[in-house]
């Protein structure tokens, strides 16, 4: 297998990444910028603003991450970025800037899809799961429980019908006024609360299948603010009975997906999955059912470089290479992603044409 180093960039929304990602020695160096203050004051993400912030940050934080890791712009062997999904202008910022620099520079270039990107980012970790596995993938935009047998091959078992449990998370901070980002203040607050203190539903569970909808939870904690918001420490325990029911509502549907394609190994991934709740409740629950899960560090479940990078590379070593069209897609369905085994024996089948033709 030939080596490769491999520059990451991650613009898809409200953070700026950039790695450098070695296909021998792993990961060399990363660099993230959180957008948090421009979009506070706010209350949450101005698109303009996020593509604007995007194009002042991501060059210097790759001549940043190649300082980090001692290496110049010539040892790059190959360039990943961010294509879809995500916001329009801000994908377009990173695959413009990505797209140049591998012309630039000689060398190939691959736009990485971001929730494969996330689905990936438990590889980086010294452990990483074994194929095949259930990804549970939750983030602002996407909640989705996906079968995984290899890289590049993704069967969709069930999503969000509505919002997502991370932008479930968000509305309800907001509505209980909490700052932005409001996931994680609502998370915080929650553990000074009673879960037990008001009632929550488990949203389509009482039904067969493996979609989520969070929509009507969130009714429902709106609804329960505006009638119990003046008793005493009604703020903390409607945030615990909140989070709860969310975290249970993803157990029991990644219980399903666990029995229905008979797997041993489930994976978290994205942003939500740093919820500690939801990572003792998983690790509970694979207790309970003799089943494994994997995670992310913390740092890896949120928007980085080094999951595009390391995404990236995988396909970079199969020969997988983009056009010098500058490629962005607000909407890309995981399962369009194309496999990483069936492009590696594409690869194959032609270099050994080749061979044949000129041997």
């Amino acid at each position: 297998m030939t080596r490769m180093l491999v520059l990451g960039i991650e613009t898809s929304c409200d953070e700026t990444g950039v790695a450098l990602y070695d296909s021998e020695r792993g990961l060399l160096a990363d660099t993230l910028y959180s957008q948090v203050d421009v979009h506070s004051q706010y209350g949450g993400v101005v698109p303009e603003l996020a593509s604007r912030d995007h194009v002042r940050k991501t060059l210097p934080l790759v001549r940043e991450t190649l300082q980090a890791a001692g290496c110049n712009k010539s040892d790059i062997d190959g360039l990943a970025y961010t294509a879809g999904p995500g916001l329009i202008g801000a994908l377009l910022v990173g695959s413009s800037i990505g797209r140049s620099l591998a012309f630039a520079l000689g060398v190939p270039a691959i736009g990485v899809h971001h929730m494969e990107g996330h689905l990936l980012a438990p590889m980086l970790e010294p452990h990483p799961p074994a194929f095949p596995f259930v990804a549970l993938l939750v983030s602002g935009g996407h909640t989705m429980l996906v079968e995984v047998t290899a890289i590049g091959e993704y069967r969709l078992l069930g999503e969000t019908l509505d919002d997502a449990a991370g932008e479930a998370f968000d509305k309800t901070a907001k509505l209980l006024g909490l700052p932005y980002p409001g996931g994680p203040e609502l998370a915080a607050l929650a553990e000074s609360g009673d879960s037990s203190r008001y009632h929550f539903p488990r949203p389509m569970t009482d039904r067969p299948g493996l979609d989520f909808s969070f929509s009507g939870l969130k009714t429902h904690t709106r609804n329960l603010w505006l009638e119990k918001q003046d008793e005493p420490a009604a703020r903390q325990d409607i945030a615990a009975g909140f989070q709860l029911a969310v975290v249970e509502t993803l157990a029991i549907k990644c219980r399903r997906a666990m029995k229905q394609t008979r797997c041993m190994q489930l994976v978290m991934a994205g942003g939500v999955c740093a919820n500690q709740l939801l990572r003792r409740k998983m690790q509970q629950t694979a207790g309970k059912e003799g089943w494994k899960v994997s995670f992310p560090r913390p740092e890896y479940c949120t928007d980085n470089g080094a999951m595009i990078a390391f995404a990236g590379c995988q396909r970079l070593l199969a020969s997988e290479h983009n056009s010098l069209e500058i490629e962005a897609y607000p909407r890309w369905s995981l399962e369009t992603v194309e496999s990483l085994v069936r492009i590696s024996h594409q690869s194959d089948a032609a270099s050994t044409h080749l061979t044949e033709d000129h041997g």
